[in-house]
């Protein structure tokens, strides 16, 4: 249907303007004279998010309509895309539309080379799918982190009238409003990716990608492109439990962020991040919570922080089976939500319970979206558990083929790690450049109730890397001004920095359990990245009142034993 060498007259405002010259490379197809105009045209704004014609293509690159294509021509893309003798069709292309492939194809993009990027969001079993942006942007942080404001706006409310605020109405929340304003939301940014592609001229293909051959991916259509380098940007999708009745009743996160009802009281399964954080904010906004656990919380976290996580939660209202893991989903009744019924096992010994609930939201872990993409067609290695293993430039055992994000073996799944592997990746292939993504001491936070940043390594970690002796653990609870004229519970906020004897006691470890932890974390990661050491801590002198100043004052440690309860802020 689309060939490379015709000519294209285009109609602008109603006058014809010749293109044959100097653009005689151009695709000629008359959606008035083609039957199947209709469907084309369908299809092409699919592709290329453009409703009007002309829609050009020069050399299989998305050019937009006459104006942008005048455009290219007189800032000279359009003749370096016409004197193109490559062997292959683009330079690089990015398989995956989330925050590390985007990175990484924008960058290439800005570098003058010509990219394409592929994504596909594959439908959950409940039938939810997203726009471009991958998991962050559409499912992810970006809709959970609003969530947990909807929740702490509520928490507000509260205080609001220890300070003074008087309001006799009943305060209520409504699910559809949140949701609206939040889906409104993420509809932007999904636009603004697809307009931040075009404007560097990248081509994007809202089409799964699979390897027919070395060099060479197939997507819709049969048809297939070919490219110098790939990289592998697919991301990870919810886990499911493998039991009867879990996805044809069960949810994830996939479905939570954009469920046109509220879930009512639910049963969150898992204790990962993303688990404790829903059940979070479904709390936090007045539902009734239950979270299944089948060992610890917040694995690979530093553990007294996590079970200072799941403590709060339990005296705020969430409620914790412990040891017990689901073994049937049964549904009782159909609705929005409907009634399903839960059977669970102990995992330490024979005892069955059952509990009935309107909504089963399942976070268990994620699995990497590298098994369907013919790898194997090229010998890209691929693990057991689907990672992918990378060296320390992020290049596979295929010496064109690339990987960033969450795909990767023993690297962090974090957004802001693949934002930054991606475009390192693209100035190392294509601007000589030599800096490599620093995967050591990168800051998180988990948005439970009461927040969770870290930074460096868990207690346990520390441990086993350094010995305990060589180590000293400082120590403090807290209690936020903000929460003193509010009734809120002291002695629950919690700080401790980790430090190496052996190192001029640098700070190896860095933990805060209280209210704007992210914020908080955020800074002393930097201070990490240089160095940080107790004294350099010690000789800073803290902002008063604040959360973070905590950490300016640190003297109580683990090993002296001492109280470390606080009587005032």
């Amino acid at each position: 249907m689309l060939t490379n060498h015709f000519t294209h007259t285009c109609d602008l405002q109603g006058c014809e303007q010749e293109v044959s010259n100097p653009f005689d490379v151009l695709i000629h197809l008359s959606l008035y004279s083609s039957d199947d105009g209709a469907n084309v045209q369908e299809v092409l704004s699919e592709i290329t998010n453009q409703r009007t014609v002309p829609n050009i293509f020069v050399n299989k690159v998305h050019m937009g309509g006459c104006d942008r294509t005048f455009q290219a021509h007189q800032s000279g893309l359009l003749q370096k895309l016409l004197q193109e003798d490559s062997a292959y069709d683009y330079d690089l292309i990015v398989i995956g539309g989330g925050s590390g492939g985007l990175a990484c194809a924008q960058e290439a993009a800005i570098l003058g080379k010509k990219v394409m990027v592929l994504d596909f969001v594959v439908p959950s079993p409940q039938g939810t799918s997203w726009g471009l942006g991958g998991t962050c942007v559409n499912v992810g942080c970006i809709p959970k982190k609003l969530m947990h404001q909807a929740a702490l706006l509520g928490q507000a409310l509260r205080d609001a009238r220890k300070f003074g605020w008087e309001y006799s109405q009943q305060v209520k929340h409504t699910w559809e409003t949140m949701t609206e304003a939040i889906q409104n939301h993420i509809g932007s940014l999904n636009w603004g990716y697809r307009l931040s592609l075009r404007e560097k001229a990248v081509a994007y293909v809202n089409s799964y990608g699979e390897f027919v051959e070395h060099h060479k991916i197939k997507v819709m259509f049969e048809t297939c492109y070919t490219a110098a380098k790939f990289v592998l940007a697919t991301g990870q999708r919810p886990r499911y439990l493998g039991i009867q009745g879990d996805k044809e009743y069960c949810i994830t996160s996939d479905d939570l962020f954009s469920l046109p009802y509220c879930p009512g009281k639910t049963l969150v399964v898992g204790a990962s991040y993303v688990a404790l954080e829903c059940a979070g904010f479904l709390a936090g906004i007045g539902l009734d919570v239950t979270i299944m656990v089948r060992s610890i919380l917040l694995r690979g976290f530093d553990q007294e922080m996590a079970e200072k996580v799941g403590s709060y939660m339990e005296q705020h209202g969430v409620k914790f089976l412990r040891k017990f893991v689901p073994v049937l989903v049964q549904q009782l009744e159909k609705g929005s939500p409907g009634k399903l019924k839960v059977v669970a096992k102990s995992t330490e010994g024979p005892e069955t319970i059952e509990e009935i609930y309107n909504t089963v939201l399942l976070a268990i872990g994620r699995d990497s979206c590298t098994r369907k993409i013919g790898l194997e067609k090229i010998g890209v290695k691929i693990n057991e558990n689907g990672k992918i293993p990378v060296n320390d430039v992020e290049q596979t055992n295929v010496p064109y083929v690339y990987a960033v994000g969450d795909i990767l073996e023993g690297k962090l799944e974090l957004t802001p790690v693949a934002i930054q592997a991606g475009k390192l990746l693209a100035r190392r292939l294509f601007a000589g450049r030599l800096e490599k993504c620093d995967y050591v001491n990168v800051p998180t936070t988990v948005f439970t109730p009461l927040e969770y940043g870290c930074c460096g390594l868990s207690e346990e970690k520390a441990i086993e890397m350094y010995k305990k002796e060589n180590l000293e653990v400082y120590h403090t609870l807290f209690w936020p001004l903000e929460w003193t004229v509010a009734g809120r519970d002291n002695n629950t906020c919690y700080a401790k920095i980790i430090c190496n004897k052996l190192d001029n006691y640098r700070v190896i470890g860095f933990h805060v359990l209280g209210p704007n932890a992210g914020e908080v974390t955020q800074g002393f990661a930097a201070a990490m990245k240089c160095g940080l050491t107790k004294q350099l801590l010690d000789d800073t002198i803290g902002i008063h009142p604040t959360c973070g100043e905590v950490f300016t004052t640190l003297e109580i440690t683990k090993s002296s034993g001492l109280d470390i309860t606080q009587k005032g802020c």
